[in-house]
């Protein structure tokens, strides 16, 4: 009896294939760790420089043994001219992460961002695009342990479009535990094209919960430091999430795709320039968060500036030199006519008076040159005037005073703000000084208008804005002086918007971003919450979000979902119960509650022994309970969600619709099934079949 040949086993070839690319790519790392820069660095600096950038490239050809090296395979039919010889007759492209080649160069798997593996995510039946056969493997921890194929050019296989892998379904629904994972190889067709957009446009990304915008925007940065790698590296990019737990949660996406360099922060992180202490009441956010604070804000640092009334005497020698007052007046008004920014103003002013006296001295039959020039704008008699007319503002300082000083703000709000609003925002009791004002969140974003208004914010290149939906309009002012020169990816849910000044529409928000032109996309496919629970948690749409597009799963999987009413005296028994229940299965379980909850539930669970951890804490095999109060669930999911007393969420935030919303956010964290426990009576708007208010 013959034995049979591995070879003939194509889950077996494609095993082989592994274990080679697997070691071409300990070879590569090898090869970077083996340079001696000994004989080309000319200095310390540029062997520190060489010995970082060493070190990052080490970082990002890391083997991670539970990461697939690849994910699928495309096999190109032909390449019918000169510009298609990428996709040559018989060619065969391995899909991964990242680039790996052998000892003669070729490749073994190529980038999932690279041109010829984008039919990978856009071929179809109907469109595809050339290749003859698409590939997924199945993985179980590394190891590779099957495949499905798709026969898109053959005639014979009628299976269409319409069948679902179920290798995508897996991976899909496969248990989340610890931090957020890459979707690269589930990327669909119209995530894709967002994803490859080019750098050049701001693009807005709609999506409702589970539809991938999230991980859409971080593979966006990945692709766009991929084709664009050089000009980035100069300008930089940026993440900016709603909370540090968010990011915390993020952080491993772009790591796992090979990009370390890109930075992280809060809108809070960006606009530090103080040390926030205090927290507004609701209204007072309102009116600090609006644009129109803007203008408050530029009449208040212009106000500084005052018309010359003396002339300025410059002596050179035994020569003096007069610029008489009407002629300084003429310079400072042609300066603030031409609207730039404070600092900038006051740094070109002693050169234009420096200016005006070089004209005399030519009209006397000197020839003075530029050194001569920089000489008198040094001039002591000029700085002072300088001082005197345009003189320094210190941002926090100005801001300080427009809230503590009633004229002062009366005086810059007029026609803008109303008598109601103006003191709303003063503060009851005056402040000594920055350092003790308790300054809120909302005042450190007008202290970075003010900021940018004296000298200009540095651009990133591209900026990437997830859960927009949150921001005012004078945080997306601030966002937006981050990339005036560079794009943007904004990413958010209007349904989710949870704060009192939560955007409208995105059109204002783009505008006051100062991305007007930008392309809105809507993503509404659900790809990780389960049907059951999408559909539920939609019938609070038409009282949160009125006409915008319910969230169609297209899971094949219903999930577990089961709303369980409970007596007030065992509610928190309920709770405990419906945790235990989840945590027999495999995967990670968040217990949300309304934040004024939270205590009791702990108690509850320290008292049932329960181990449990705190939003961003990253989950373990051990400890997969995470207590999450409902301000912090946003962006966050889970495999199995408890949420305790709906009515709470709602009736703990400071209008209905922002509690309908938080609770949409709530309901929306699960990916494979939802306990929902009360005891209060759930909101009306639940009830099935209830209609728009």
């Amino acid at each position: 009896m013959s034995v049979p040949d591995p070879s003939d086993d194509p889950l077996s070839r494609e095993r082989a294939h592994l274990t080679h690319s697997r070691a071409a790519l300990r070879s590569m790392r090898e090869d970077v760790e083996s340079l001696d820069i000994r004989d080309v660095t000319a200095n310390w600096v540029n062997a520190e420089v060489l010995t970082r950038q060493i070190g990052e490239r080490v970082k990002a050809l890391a083997d991670l043994s539970h990461t697939p090296l690849f994910f699928g395979r495309l096999d190109y039919l032909h390449s019918p001219g000169a510009d298609r010889a990428e996709g040559a007759e018989g060619e065969r492209f391995y899909i991964g992460r990242r680039h790996v080649h052998d000892a003669d160069g070729d490749p073994m798997v190529i980038d999932w961002r690279a041109p010829v593996s984008q039919p990978f995510y856009r071929a179809s039946k109907k469109n595809p695009l050339d290749i003859a056969l698409r590939r997924r493997f199945g993985y179980t921890g590394g190891d590779l342990t099957a495949y499905e194929d798709e026969h898109l050019s053959d005639p014979a296989d009628s299976s269409g479009d319409a069948t679902t892998s179920k290798l995508l379904q897996q991976e899909i629904e496969r248990p989340r535990v610890g931090p957020m994972r890459d979707i690269v190889a589930t990327i669909q067709p119209e995530q894709d094209e967002i994803v490859r957009s080019g750098l050049g446009g701001t693009v807005c990304v709609q999506g409702g919960p589970g539809t991938g915008k999230t991980a859409v925007g971080l593979h966006r940065v990945a692709y766009l430091l991929y084709a664009h790698r050089d000009r980035l590296a100069r300008t930089g990019t940026l993440v900016i999430g709603p909370n540090a737990s968010f990011l915390h949660y993020i952080e491993q996406v772009l790591p796992a795709l090979g990009e370390l360099e890109v930075k992280q922060a809060t809108v809070d992180n960006l606009v530090a320039h103080v040390e926030v202490r205090g927290r507004d009441e609701a209204a007072a956010a309102v009116v600090k968060g609006d644009a129109r604070m803007a203008e408050v804000l530029r009449r208040a640092v212009r106000s500084h500036v005052t018309m010359p009334t003396e002339p300025v005497m410059v002596v050179r020698g035994s020569r003096r030199w007069r610029v008489p007052a009407y002629e300084l007046e003429v310079i400072v008004r042609e300066l603030l006519d031409r609207d730039i920014r404070y600092g900038a103003a006051r740094e070109a002013l002693p050169q234009r008076i420096a200016h005006a006296v070089l004209v005399q001295m030519e009209r006397s039959g000197e020839a003075p040159d530029d050194r001569v020039q920089d000489a008198v704008a040094r001039n002591t008699a000029v700085k002072a005037a300088v001082k005197e007319v345009w003189p320094p503002v210190d941002p926090a300082k100005l801001v300080l005073r427009l809230l503590s000083d009633a004229d002062f703000l009366a005086s810059h709000a007029e026609g803008i703000l109303t008598e109601d609003e103006q003191k709303t925002i003063l503060w009851a009791r005056p402040v000594r000084s920055v350092k003790s004002a308790k300054w809120a969140a909302a005042d450190a974003v007008l202290i970075d208008e003010a900021t940018d208004l004296v000298q200009r914010t540095h651009s990133l290149g591209h900026v990437v804005l997830d859960e927009a939906q949150d921001l005012s309009p004078m945080q997306y002012r601030a966002v937006g002086r981050r990339c005036t020169t560079g794009s943007a990816t904004v990413l958010g849910d209007l349904a989710q918007g949870t704060t009192p000044w939560a955007t409208r529409s995105w059109e204002e928000a783009l505008t006051h971003l100062g991305k007007g032109d930008a392309v809105v996309e809507e993503l509404t496919a659900g790809f990780r919450v389960p049907t059951d629970v999408i559909t539920y948690a939609s019938r609070l749409l038409p009282h949160i979000a009125p006409g915008l597009t319910p969230v169609a799963s297209v899971r094949e999987n219903p999930g577990f979902f089961e709303v369980r009413p409970a007596a007030t005296d065992t509610a928190d028994t309920e709770v405990v119960a419906a945790c235990e229940e989840l945590l027999r299965n495999e995967g990670s379980v968040g217990l949300i509650a309304a934040d004024a909850r939270v205590p009791l539930l702990a108690e509850a669970l320290a008292a049932a022994g329960l181990p449990y951890l705190g939003p961003g804490e990253e989950t373990t095999l051990t400890t997969r309970l995470t207590l999450v109060p409902a301000s912090l669930a946003k962006g966050l999911e889970y495999d199995y969600v408890v949420l305790d007393e709906p009515r709470a969420v709602v009736d703990g935030e400071p209008d209905e619709r922002t509690g309908l919303r938080r609770l949409y956010v709530s309901l929306t964290r699960a990916v494979s099934g939802l306990i929902v426990t009360h005891a209060a009576p759930l909101p009306p708007q639940l009830a099935e079949g209830a209609g728009a208010v």
